[in-house]
């Protein structure tokens, strides 16, 4: 079984100042990815000052709005909430999610973070089951590490070790201190460490390191690899990351975008 995944850190489907809504341009973005499982950060379910304000705003949810794009099944997990709406993460598949969970991993009242679990049926046996776990992390590295640590309790725990797993988003981790401490507890791989070069790949490697490949933030001119997509039990075909103007006028993040295919 072959799938395409990304992850993307949508900045609420709005601009940088919050004025103006983009959620028509990353539902064009979520067209031209064309994933069969799209995990999502910072995705806005209910903001009513926006929809106030902008024409453009959906007048359903955020996040129905969004599978108008192709996705019959879905989960979202409500980690912010505040007056005029609430915030979180939410997976977006093409096969059925048989059932999902949130989980608050906030490490300090500041930031509200959340670990949304989610199963994902690719087969008649109720045994065939892939995990999904789509996280957002903290600013301070301090918080990160608790919270990686909570990630890979909750999967020692609950999670089969032979159940193929993905684990993404917006890791904040730009020191890669949470990379090591989820490599070495639950023999993850990244995949923008372990895919194949792409011919594309190949001509730029000359100049270019492999994590700046990678990189996603901030989108307008990537440096950084904050947004990641581990994996067990599955073969990474290839690995890319789309660039352009297009992109960068979408969030602040670029997508991270991987052919997998299920070992």
């Amino acid at each position: 079984m072959k799938l395409r995944v990304a992850t993307y850190n949508i900045h609420k489907g709005v601009d940088s100042l919050g004025l103006r809504s983009r959620i028509n341009d990353i539902r064009l973005a979520l067209h031209a990815i064309d994933a069969d499982i799209v995990f999502l950060q910072e995705v806005q379910d209910r903001n009513e000052r926006m929809a106030r304000r902008s024409a453009e705003h959906p007048r359903s949810t955020q996040l129905d709005f969004l599978a108008t794009s192709g996705y019959e099944f879905r989960a979202y997990g409500m980690n912010a909430i505040y007056p005029h709406g609430h915030h979180g993460n939410a997976i977006l598949a093409r096969h059925a999610i048989s059932d999902f969970t949130n989980h608050d991993i906030s490490d300090h009242l500041l930031e509200k973070r959340g670990m949304l679990h989610a199963q994902m049926r690719f087969g008649p046996d109720p045994r065939d089951a892939m995990h999904l776990i789509c996280v957002h992390f903290g600013l301070i590295k301090r918080s990160r590490l608790r919270q990686a640590s909570f990630v890979a309790d909750f999967v020692e725990q609950e999670i089969p070790p032979q159940a193929p797993l993905i684990i993404a988003g917006d890791f904040n981790d730009w020191q890669r201190r949470v990379d090591t401490e989820l490599r070495r507890r639950l023999g993850v791989f990244d995949v923008a460490h372990d895919a194949p070069p792409s011919r594309w790949l190949e001509r730029v490697m000359t100049w270019r390191p492999p994590l700046q490949v990678a990189a996603t933030f901030p989108s307008r001119a990537p440096w950084l690899t904050l947004d990641r997509i581990y994996v067990r039990g599955f073969r990474v075909l290839s690995m890319h990351v789309p660039r352009g103007r297009a992109w960068a006028q979408r969030s602040d993040h670029a997508p991270l975008i991987a052919e997998l295919e299920v070992q």
